[in-house]
Order: structure tokens, then sequence, then C-alpha cells
């Protein structure tokens, strides 16, 4: 039987880039959406088009019941999800600290792991009873090197990359893997929107190969951890920034 692999945030971006990657290897696919119907369909559509397999689901990541309804919804359908990737952007604000209130930064970290929390607790046990699980987490560079304006999200994904790594170690005799994408900033993206032209141009210039992130870059570095092949690597952190940083 195919596998089966829930892309939350997936109706634009990395995600859908994901949606197709993954189902383009065979994988069934799961587009996850919280208010973008029209662009879910469309990446299902595009799927299907090329003979994969790919239903669309709404649920907003945050809500208990809705998270809740979407795993059942694939265990009808699918018998559950094998892979999670967790993609779904939490809003933020782009701001400095001396301006940054508690509610801005306490808010982002709880909604941050808050989501985790439930998608995690949500498809780990049926991974659990198949002993293989593959679970993905979209982070940033940014949760180890600060910039300018970026420290709610950067302090939210930093919680996210320890909370992923406490999951790993739990889970690995499960045969279940967690591992964290980090990519460096991605062109045609929520997070790019909030930035100006000019600190986009920057960014680009800023990395060795002169240029931003493309979805499809990061969807294929996430195709490796969702496959088999990647069964012993677990714990990870692994950047997409073109040399930007170097570990």
């Amino acid at each position: 039987m195919p596998r089966v692999a829930l892309i939350t945030g997936a109706s634009r971006g990395i995600g859908a880039a994901t949606a197709r990657v993954l189902a383009e290897g065979g994988m069934r696919v799961v587009v996850n959406h919280r208010a973008s119907a029209p662009e879910a369909d469309e990446v299902v559509a595009s799927i299907t088009a090329a003979g994969g397999e790919a239903v669309a689901i709404q649920a907003d990541v945050t809500v208990p019941g809705d998270v809740a309804a979407m795993v059942d919804q694939i265990a009808q359908r699918w018998g559950g999800a094998d892979v999670l990737v967790h993609n779904a952007l939490i809003p933020f604000v782009v701001t400095s600290f001396a301006d940054l209130t508690w509610e801005q930064l306490g808010g982002k970290v709880n909604t941050e792991l808050h989501a985790a929390y439930l998608l995690t607790k949500s498809v780990v046990p049926q991974m659990i009873s198949r002993e293989y699980g593959r679970l993905i987490y979209l982070s940033t560079g940014l949760s180890r090197r600060p910039r300018e304006g970026m420290i709610a999200l950067g302090t939210a994904k930093a919680a996210l990359d320890q909370f992923v790594r406490y999951v790993a170690l739990e889970l690995a005799p499960h045969g279940i893997t967690a591992n964290l994408v980090a990519p460096a900033t991605v062109g045609g993206t929520k997070v790019t929107g909030q930035l100006s032209s000019e600190r986009v141009r920057q960014l680009g210039e800023a990395a060795p190969m002169g240029r931003l992130v493309t979805p499809e870059e990061v969807a294929h570095t996430i195709a490796f951890l969702a496959s088999a092949d990647s069964g012993f690597t677990t714990g990870h952190y692994l950047p997409v920034n073109g040399g930007l940083a170097m570990d």
C-alpha cells in the first residue's frame, strides 16, 4: 500500500511543492489548508492530473477539534498518516524587541508549540501501532541566527526545534523519526511577502549562491526525510540555505 502523507499549510508555497513532490514519489497526499479551499483544490487537481492520489482537508491546526477530525478523516479514507509534514505558518509580527509586546511573543510561542503538539499527539499513536513513521517540521535559520525584526518567529522556532528533539528521542525505538528542515528565506511565501522588495533582494544577494531558496528545493529535502531511506536519520536540523550558514 502507498504511504500516506499529511502536509499542513499545503495550499501554496513550500507545502504545495511538497505535496506535489511526495505525490510524484508515489505517496497518497493530504493537502491541509485553513481557509484556502480554491488553492488547495488546485494542488489536488494538479496531483490527480499527473496520476497521483490527493485530497484536500480543511482544518485549523491550532484548534484541537479540527485536528482530531482531520486525522480521523484520514484514518477512515486511507488508514492513517505515515508521514507528517508540519509546514503551516503560524502568524507573527515583524518588530524590534523595543516594540514587542508579551502578547506578540508569548502568543507566537504558544500557538507554534500548540499546533506541533496537537498534530504530533494525533498521528503518533497509529504510527506506533505500525512501528513506522516520519515526522518533519519546518523550522528556520532564525532559530539559531537572529535577524533584526524576527524575534517572535526565531524564538518560537527555537522552542519547536527542542520539542522535536525530545520527540525524536522518545519515538526512535518505535521506528519513528522526527526531523527539522530549516530553509533560509524562501521566494514566493507569506514570510517573504512581509518584507520589502529591497530587503528580499538583499537577502538573496547575501547567500553564496546569490539567490533565495525555492519551495521545490525545500520540498526535495523534505522528500528524503519522508522516505524509507531516511530511517536512521532522526533528531536532526537540516538547513537549506545555499551555504548562507555552515555548521
